[in-house]
């Protein structure tokens, strides 16, 4: 199979195999805490079935398992995946691969979530088509596409080097996720939060390939003032290979915050860019706040990036910006 799309109502899937002891009990914060694991979150979602995929299990790859949910289901599913690579379309354990590359994001996506209510633990998501030339025809090779609402990741990652997540549309939370690429790897319109707990929130760059700088981290696509969407990064570390700005201005109401986040010197001195977006930067919200590290100096950054102070940034920084506490099975 060439992808693993997912279109039933609920489904969760969990690496169950990861010993709870590895999340449990640790620090953040400076605070002791009981961090997301696999069985909390197995206790916090209250399925009643179980379905197994494995070498030796009723179902061989991830698509049979998901084949065999009902069309209209309406109770939460589990999917356990046994550790391993499934090939065909915890973390660093289990890992759904393909490797595709296409003019299409849609058509090159390893996994593919259009479905409302969705859980992931400790899965990597991979595609690890051959690295083509950049600006060619065949460049854009997705890891995950997420269209579906209230969808989440714990623990994941997420590698390709050209549009690695296409954070399509839909409420979303990735907590402590690994998230690899170069060019426009996280890009989409989802109300999303990219946020840290017990370990990190890591975004890694990859070389771009060109001579001239046009690689970003993200393509926020809000294209009105009534569209709540907007990707926002608490936490975490940016660091890397070569130079990469943070996003780029996609559409004219483009939204994207990091707060409190580690950048590396890979991050380039403006900042951001609004390449092949030749509209009005106004309306934009593109900002930083409280950042850390070599690339977090404001001096240079483009006039139209901002700087935001405690009230700017004050309806980002919980998970009420993505209405979390309606539908989250476990959050901070």
């Amino acid at each position: 199979m060439s992808q693993s799309p997912l279109s039933t109502l609920f489904v969760a899937i969990l690496l169950l195999s990861i010993s709870s002891s590895i999340f449990t009990d640790a620090l953040v914060d400076g605070k002791r805490k009981d961090i997301v694991d696999a069985p909390l979150l197995t206790s916090k979602i209250g399925a009643n079935r179980t379905v197994l995929v494995g070498p030796a299990e009723e179902y061989r790859t991830v698509q049979a398992a998901i084949d065999a949910v009902p069309e209209g289901n309406s109770d939460w599913i589990i999917v356990h995946l046994r550790a391993g690579v499934y090939r065909g379309n915890g973390k660093g354990r289990t890992a759904i691969v393909w490797d595709d590359s296409s003019t299409n994001n849609t058509e090159s996506a390893t996994f593919t979530v259009r479905a409302d209510n969705f859980v992931a633990f400790g899965i990597s998501f991979k595609n690890d088509a051959p690295i083509g030339v950049p600006s060619t025809p065949f460049n854009q090779s997705v890891a995950a596409m997420v269209s579906g609402d209230k969808a989440a990741f714990y623990h994941c990652a997420f590698y390709s080097p050209h549009n690695t997540l296409f954070d399509h549309k839909g409420r979303h939370y990735y907590e402590s996720c690994y998230i690899q690429g170069n060019i426009d790897f996280i890009f989409g319109r989802g109300q999303s939060i990219f946020q840290v707990t017990c370990s990190s929130c890591e975004i890694f760059v990859l070389p771009d390939r060109r001579t001239k700088i046009l690689g970003s981290i993200t393509a926020h696509n809000r294209r009105s003032a009534d569209d709540d969407s907007g990707f926002v990064f608490l936490k975490g570390k940016v660091y890397g290979v070569g130079d990469v700005f943070l996003g780029r201005a996609n559409e004219a109401y483009s939204r994207v915050v990091f707060a409190g986040t580690y950048l590396s010197k890979t991050i380039t001195p403006a900042g951001w860019t609004n390449w092949s977006y030749a509209g009005k930067t106004d309306n934009l919200l593109i900002g930083e706040f409280a950042c850390q590290g070599p690339g977090a100096d404001p001096a240079n950054r483009v006039r139209w990036s901002r700087q935001l102070s405690e009230q700017d940034v004050a309806p980002f920084l919980s998970i009420d910006f993505i209405n979390g506490k309606e539908w989250l099975p476990v959050y901070y």
